[in-house]
């Protein structure tokens, strides 16, 4: 496959930096600035408050079906004839 300009300005954009030299590759840019660890425990945190909004959204939802079973009034509209 190859790369190229696809348009007229990814043609004009591959002309103007054809010939740019860019050495970008010193040995803090390849170090990570933030630990496994911290990144790992930051992960953990996230996902138990999700479980946890997830748990409280359900006891909420069936809080609020027992609401609204206990609060409805039913009404006999006629005997049923036997």
């Amino acid at each position: 496959m190859a790369v190229g300009a696809r348009d007229f300005i990814d043609k004009l954009l591959v002309e103007k930096y054809a010939q740019e030299k860019v050495d970008n590759h010193d040995a803090d840019s390849l170090v990570s600035k933030v630990s496994a660890d911290d990144m790992y425990d930051a992960m953990t945190m996230s996902a138990n408050h999700f479980k946890t909004m997830l748990a409280l959204n359900n006891r909420l939802t069936m809080v609020c079906y027992g609401v609204v079973a206990k609060s409805a009034k039913y009404i006999e509209t006629e005997a049923v004839a036997q």
